[in-house]
């Protein structure tokens, strides 16, 4: 059987994210051959820095389709990249070259070579510059993909925020009935699609106990009819639910997916119960698009001490579908 090649972007250089990379490469039985898109120059200075050696295959992203390719080396496609040292501090010199890694990656998927796709981290600050609110904004530009979503991904709970990196002032009136029925049907056709079932699902209240002072009460008026307009459509949702309680154990075991008003409200509670095991998945993208689940995290370059388990499992998923 023919498997189809695991794409993963570099994101930004100086980061943790080729030492995740380098640490991923020792796991066993991954059929799909991974290409990296990154800097050769870049690849080779982190790892003299990091002592990790492999074998590094140069090659074509024009002749992918032609190639038989293995992990028996680092499958790498060269993208340029001027550096003499293996880390310097994040700043917009690398927004170039993060835009090529992405821009060539793209044209491999739009080519139908592959639908799997893994980007390291990148700076908010720097290459999105205020421009899209994260990276899955920014691919979902590229591929004209109106409705997506935000899954952070665990097989046992996984978390879904309404809105993503908005600032909390903006979020109640991004809340509509529209955007609720949206979601839920991305998140019940990948269940399907990719999992194999019908998921379960709960949906948390915008304000604290679902209760108001004020006249408007958004909990009453948006959320509980769009739930029970779902409900008539088959799907299994329930709520809202105040989020102060639901991510107790007893509670979130009865779910396999919880939806949040907004990021922190369900980003919290998911990366505090599973730490590193968890991914975090762009629903609504005509491929499998998957970051880790961390940050450039500039202050652990080159210390040889970060965890790779979200890469680790973002491949190991991308391998069974």
């Amino acid at each position: 059987m023919n498997y189809k090649p695991i794409l993963i972007v570099n994101g930004e250089p100086n980061s943790v994210f080729l030492e995740i990379f380098f640490k991923t490469l020792k796991i066993k039985k991954i059929k799909s051959p991974i290409i990296l898109i990154s800097s050769h120059k870049l690849v080779k200075l982190q790892m003299k820095k990091l002592k990790f050696f492999k074998k590094i295959k140069l090659i074509n992203y024009k002749s992918i389709n032609f190639l038989k390719l293995n992990n028996k080396t680092i499958n790498l496609i060269d993208v340029k990249y001027n550096t003499n040292i293996a880390f310097k501090k994040i700043s917009k010199n690398s927004n170039k070259f993060i835009y090529n890694c992405f821009e060539i990656a793209f044209k491999i998927i739009k080519k139908g070579v592959t639908n799997k796709f893994i980007n390291g981290p990148v700076s908010k600050k720097y290459f999105l510059n205020k421009s899209f609110l994260g990276i899955t904004e920014f691919t979902a530009k590229k591929f004209k993909a109106n409705n997506i979503g935000m899954l952070i991904y665990n097989s046992k709970l996984s978390v879904l925020p309404l809105t993503t990196h908005l600032p909390l002032k903006m979020v109640p009136k991004k809340i509509t009935k529209q955007l609720i029925k949206k979601k839920i049907l991305l998140i019940e056709s990948f269940y399907q699609n990719f999992i194999g079932f019908k998921p379960t699902m709960a949906i948390l209240g915008l304000n604290p106990h679902c209760e108001s002072i004020d006249k408007y009460n958004e909990d009453e008026k948006i959320i509980k009819p769009s739930v029970n307009f779902l409900k008539k459509k088959g799907i299994k949702i329930s709520g809202p639910y105040s989020a102060d309680t639901l991510f107790q154990k007893n509670n979130r075991k009865k779910f396999d997916v919880i939806i949040g008003m907004y990021h922190d409200q369900v980003l919290t509670p998911i990366k505090t119960i599973y730490e590193y095991d968890a991914i975090n998945i762009t629903l609504g993208l005509p491929f499998l698009r998957i970051s880790p689940d961390h940050g450039p995290n500039e202050k652990m370059m080159g210390k040889n001490l970060s965890n790779p388990l979200s890469l680790i499992k973002a491949i190991q998923f991308l391998d069974k579908n």
